[in-house]
């Protein structure tokens, strides 16, 4: 029996290597990375007030579209339109749009009619949006999110500085009682606070198509969406991957410029939402998926070699240390990013969702590799 006590010992000694080992990298990552957010200062802002085409698609948005649609045509800012592609809505969008049209001389109207996207997704709208807008800063958002304030386009338009050529912005979702939303919000704040770290950490990788602007003449130079037009979802994230460097692309997290959206109320839209997000990750710069790919292996691994701490060390005391480390460093980036984002209450619930993602991300990709998307709206 004694025997068995060395090899024991050694399973021990390289499973709390092991465990070390992927602790430091998920520290990397909180420290490294995810601070630039956390502890993010304000850069330069442009003073010049550069005229702007706020592009929107929208099929059968009416209702989204009476809720929000005044509150982006009444921005405080000088000179800017709005442009709404009507794709083939059989509600009353086209009648909304024309009785605003009458009100709101800025409001441009672009009709498209059944049958002429011949490509079952969201780029081809936004396409004849962007190449129908009149100005060269153009700001993106969708029917169902508003403007946190008036003051929204001023400030995002801010941002366009020296080489500037894209400016991420914010779009939360409206907080509701009720356990979904809080999952929902979750992980909304836990995307941004990875993909606008990189972006300040000259890495940009995506955006999100709910508050996002970028130069007309970057997507004419781009070729706009065609290198990946027949991928159904990646309007956002695909098209910022191909042409976000690490001199062109800064961001705005001003409360004042975020948008906010109404969050699904039932979990099967938004696992169909969280699916169709997930399904262009693979189409990604190599050395993106590496980071994230690196980020997403660590966690998992983490949370693993720590179970198994629990039942191999006759000390526990290390791996509890190790475990107590960055969970504090997860805490308090989160914390700060939080407060960064102007959301709240949801910091314990990182104790469980950052676990119930880990479970929950493989499932939304797996059915997204095996599922056929269908229209985008």
């Amino acid at each position: 029996m004694n025997s068995l006590l060395p090899a024991v010992d050694s399973v021990a000694f390289y499973l709390l290597l092991a465990f070390a080992f992927f602790t430091l990298v998920q520290l990397f990552y909180f420290w490294a990375i995810f601070s630039r957010l956390a502890f993010y200062r304000k850069q330069e802002k442009g003073s010049e007030r550069l005229p702007v085409s706020v592009v929107i698609c929208a099929r059968n948005e009416y209702h989204n579209l009476r809720r929000n649609l005044p509150m982006i045509l009444e921005q405080d800012y000088p000179e800017f339109e709005v442009v709404v592609v009507n794709d083939s809505s059989d509600d009353d969008t086209a009648y909304y749009l024309k009785s605003l049209s009458a009100v709101y001389k800025h409001l441009s109207i672009v009709h498209i009619h059944q049958n002429l996207n011949f490509f079952s997704g969201k780029k081809f709208p936004l396409s004849i949006g962007i190449k129908s807008a009149k100005y060269d800063l153009v700001l993106l958002t969708d029917a169902d999110c508003r403007p946190a304030s008036s003051l929204w386009l001023r400030l995002m338009q801010s941002g366009f500085v020296n080489k500037t050529d894209i400016v991420l912005g914010y779009g939360r979702y409206e907080p509701k009682p009720g356990f979904l939303n809080k999952l929902v919000r979750f992980d909304t704040v836990w995307v941004a606070m990875q993909y606008l770290s990189y972006a300040l950490a000259r890495s940009a990788y995506m955006g999100v198509g709910r508050n996002l602007s970028y130069r007309k003449s970057l997507f004419y130079q781009a070729n706009g969406f065609i290198y990946h037009y027949k991928i159904k979802s990646g309007d956002d994230d695909l098209f910022i991957n191909k042409v976000a460097t690490p001199e062109n692309t800064r961001i705005e997290i001003s409360q004042e410029a975020h948008t906010i959206s109404e969050p699904k109320t039932d979990f099967t839209s938004w696992f169909r939402q969280k699916r169709r997000h997930l399904s262009t990750g693979k189409h990604y710069k190599m050395k993106h998926k590496l980071m994230l790919g690196g980020f997403i292996t660590s966690q998992i691994l983490f949370f693993a070699f720590f179970i198994l701490s629990l039942f191999y060390f006759e000390n526990i005391y290390a791996a509890l240390t190790l475990y107590s480390l960055r969970m504090i460093s997860a805490l308090l980036i989160f914390k700060k990013v939080m407060n960064k984002l102007s959301e709240k209450n949801l910091l314990l619930y990182l104790l469980m969702f950052e676990v119930v993602f880990i479970f929950l991300n493989p499932v939304f990709a797996l059915s997204a590799a095996i599922t056929k998307q269908q229209r985008w709206r």
